[in-house]
Order: structure tokens, then sequence, then C-alpha cells
């Protein structure tokens, strides 16, 4: 079994969505028990990893509080594997941990498991799953698969799902603590 130290594992945050259920506003700037959405994960994320990133669209200033500000490449707003191409490009550890900003209840339990699956398995990709579902934003991968994801971005792929079942993958059945995958999309699920 191999062992992944923190200086192995870069993480970036996504923070490049549009927003269009929250009336635009960007969402992990949005104050939710007394904190930014995006410091929620920053605070369980920053033990575990040698380097933040933040993937953003707009607000570069004040995301740059938290991390190194990355945008895509892409023009437009192409979607979370936009902003995983940039920061696979960027980073110069073998392994990218990918997790949303939206997402305040993540524990430091369910990056373990990610981490701890990919130090006992070959695959490429370590990612949340629920029991009946795949949450790709909540994934470990190696910084190797930048190449294919390029090429997958560049025939216009844009399915998280559909470029990560081209690659050896581990699922982490989280379906016994699904709160660490809320997503707070709409004003009304800021009443938690």
């Amino acid at each position: 079994m191999k062992k992944i130290s923190k200086n192995e594992i870069t993480a970036v945050i996504l923070a490049g969505g549009q927003a269009s259920r929250m009336n635009g506003e960007d969402k992990g700037l949005i104050v939710f028990r007394e904190l930014p959405l995006i410091s929620h994960v920053i605070n369980i994320t920053k033990p575990k990893v040698s380097q933040i990133l933040i993937s953003a669209n707009r607000n570069f200033e004040e995301y740059d509080n938290f991390g190194k500000v990355i945008s895509d490449d892409l023009e437009g707003y192409q979607g979370p594997l936009a902003g995983i191409s940039k920061a696979l490009k960027v980073c110069s550890t073998p392994y990218l941990l990918v997790l949303p900003c939206d997402s305040p209840l993540i524990d430091a339990a369910l990056i373990d498991s990610l981490i701890e699956k990919m130090e006992v398995s070959n695959v490429d990709i370590c990612v949340a799953h629920d029991g009946s579902i795949m949450h790709a934003t909540f994934a470990l991968m190696q910084t190797k698969l930048e190449k294919s994801l390029e090429e997958f971005l560049g025939e216009g792929g844009r399915k998280m799902a559909l470029w990560y079942r081209q690659q050896s993958i581990e699922r982490i059945d989280v379906s016994n603590h699904l709160e660490v995958l809320t997503n707070l999309n709409r004003p009304e699920d800021f009443n938690l």
C-alpha cells in the first residue's frame, strides 16, 4: 500500500458557476453560519493538502484571500471540468482533490476516505457515491489525467460523470452520512 502525504495533494475548490438559482450571486462568497461558504470547505481541506486553488470566473480579488485563483481556459461558463482542466495544468503534485465551494457540511472523514481509497487501489479517480449516483465534484484524481481531460473537452465533452467513466475509478460510498454532500443551490437552502 502506498502512503499519500499532504505534500502530494493539491486541492481545487470549484467556484466558477453562474449561480443562476442564486439570482446570480456568487455562491462561494455568500455567508452561511457566519462565514463565506467557501471558508467552510477551505477550513476542512487546508490541513489535508499542500496547496489550494480556487477555480473562479469572477470576484478574483475576494477569492484570492482563500487560495491561488485560477480561471478556465475555455470561453464562457463551460462547467466544472473546465476548472479541473486548468487545475491539472497548473498543479505540480501527483494528486488533485476536487471539491465544490457550496458544500459547507463536508468533513475531514470524506477527504480521508478518498485519500485512503486511492492509497489502496490502482485507479485514476476516487469519487464520492451516495449509493445510487456519483457525486463527481467530490473526488481525488491523479494529475496525469491532464491530457485525457483536455482531449475530452476539445471534443466538446462537458459531463463530469462521462469523462470519469472513461478512466479507472473507485466509488466511495457515503450513503451513511449523506449530509456531507449537501449543496446549497437556492436561497432557501441556507436555512439549514
